[in-house]
């Protein structure tokens, strides 16, 4: 079949398994669910019903989601810091980046979120069209317009295939290929959505959509002011130019096995606490009747009549499965806060360079494409003094696994996924916490102290009496 302009590249084709993973993982519970048998087969022989009925009852642990987050909040626990060398119009920009409420923090945080979670967040620099009517014939004319240009948060799924080059060595876009769907009136009350693809290409813009035989159509097309396409990637882990994989796909891929595990034990643990009835040679005709004010007679001297339950073995082993997911899970969201030790020829150039975590290297690789953003913001206004830079605080790496597992514990227990006991045992485990301590004595050593500090006074912490 002929290739059309919303066919999907290879490379996209590839990386799309591991994004939609992803997607699921981000959506939560009701997504999962609606993955269905994508990640929670039916069993052989499993009838539709029963199947159904597991589904509806599986609750995913948002180890996934949470550690994205986790990751995401590290960064941006401190304010983008705005260069001096912003130029003041591009500043106002800053406050509504995406002319959709979002300043310049909120939306890098979003960015970031969407790099680590999916494995790529791109950053589309869009200006409005002029009015066919009433087109700006001086600067005034387009604030009073609110024409200017703007920032766009694109998704993976959304990226259908690219074209590049290289050019003085490095690789350039060419054309990008955007699915995007849109709102048009439908009657006087309602909109509909219209599936389009959007080409972008140096200087010149298209939009396709399908006619009534499903055929991809040249809906509308345009020129712009900037020879390059105005797209800025921002990668999770980069595998080439505009190739890339989620950071944390392993991760995703244990989370998928606790959800499957998790399913089991649940169905177990169903079966397991509605004991069977068993009876033996009671002799024909007597009628058995459950209840707590109820007795069975029987005609025989061999008859039997019993509860026959599950030992539990197989619950103790599902329980333990789950336990050990879960470690393995919080220290693979960690492993993303560790320095790399290795000292790259760069490095040695930096006096006390001592490596960087990839967290760090994504922080870094986002802090440039805002660069680049700016920049494209520069050129659309014709700015001749450039778009100016900002930094992303990145000095959040911990030197060893043990480290970060540490801070992950902590962060877990503060959100509500973790018990304060199950921390304690896990800090004496790594060897953070003295062997030897006891956990009750330890709890009423805390209760002694009072509140933490920080909550002296405050109503949801006490009233620095204790009480």
């Amino acid at each position: 079949m002929a290739a059309t302009v919303a066919t999907l590249s290879d490379d996209m084709a590839a990386a799309l398994p591991d994004v939609e993973l992803a997607r699921a993982l981000l959506g939560g519970t009701r997504a999962m669910r609606a993955a269905a048998k994508a990640y929670l087969p039916q069993w052989p022989n499993e009838e539709p019903g029963a199947y159904e009925a597991r589904l509806a009852t599986a609750v995913l642990f948002p180890a996934y989601s949470r550690t994205v987050q986790t990751l995401t909040g590290k960064p941006f626990s401190q304010p983008i810091t705005i260069g001096e060398d912003v130029p003041e119009k591009i500043r106002v920009y800053c406050q509504d980046i995406d002319l959709q409420g979002r300043n310049l923090h909120t939306f890098a945080g979003d960015i970031m979120e969407g790099a680590l979670g999916h494995g790529l967040a791109g950053i589309l620099v869009d200006f409005p069209p002029a009015p066919k009517e009433g087109a700006p014939k001086t600067l005034a004319d387009e604030r009073k317009l609110g024409l200017r240009p703007y920032a766009v948060q694109i998704f993976p799924w959304q990226i259908l295939g690219w074209l590049a080059a290289r050019v003085d060595g490095q690789w350039v876009l060419q054309q990008l290929r955007i699915m995007e769907c849109v709102d048009e009136a439908d009657g006087q009350y309602a909109t509909r959505k219209v599936e389009q693809v959007r080409v972008l290409m140096p200087g010149a813009w298209e939009t396709h959509r399908q006619n009534e035989k499903k055929e991809w159509v040249l809906h509308d097309s345009g020129a712009n002011t900037l020879p390059y396409v105005p797209f800025a990637p921002v990668y999770g882990q980069r595998t080439g130019f505009m190739q890339f994989k989620p950071p944390l796909v392993e991760l995703a891929n244990l989370n998928v096995a606790h959800w499957q595990s998790a399913s089991d034990q649940q169905t177990i643990l169903h079966v397991a606490r509605v004991p069977i009835l068993f009876a033996r040679m009671l002799g024909d005709g007597v009628q058995i009747t459950v209840g707590a004010s109820s007795g069975v007679s029987a005609t025989t001297a061999e008859a039997d009549l019993k509860w026959v339950e599950h030992n539990g073995h197989a619950i103790q082993a599902g329980a333990d499965d789950l336990k050990a997911l879960e470690e393995r899970m919080r220290q693979a969201g960690a492993e993303l806060l560790v320095i790399d030790q290795k000292i790259t020829a760069t490095q040695v150039s930096t006096e006390n360079a001592v490596g960087m975590c990839a967290l760090q290297r994504i922080v870094q690789g986002e802090q440039d494409a805002l660069n680049l953003m700016l920049q494209m913001f520069a050129d659309w206004i014709k700015e001749a003094n450039g778009g100016g830079s900002v930094t992303i605080f990145n000095d959040f790496a911990a030197s060893t696994l043990s480290d970060a597992t540490t801070q992950m514990i902590k962060d877990w227990v503060a959100v509500g996924l973790l018990s304060k006991e199950s921390a304690f045992k896990e800090l004496q485990r790594r060897g953070v916490v003295d062997a030897d301590l006891l956990w009750e004595e330890e709890k009423d050593r805390i209760s002694e102290d009072g509140p933490a500090l920080g909550l002296m006074g405050d109503p949801a912490g006490g009233n620095g009496n204790g009480q």
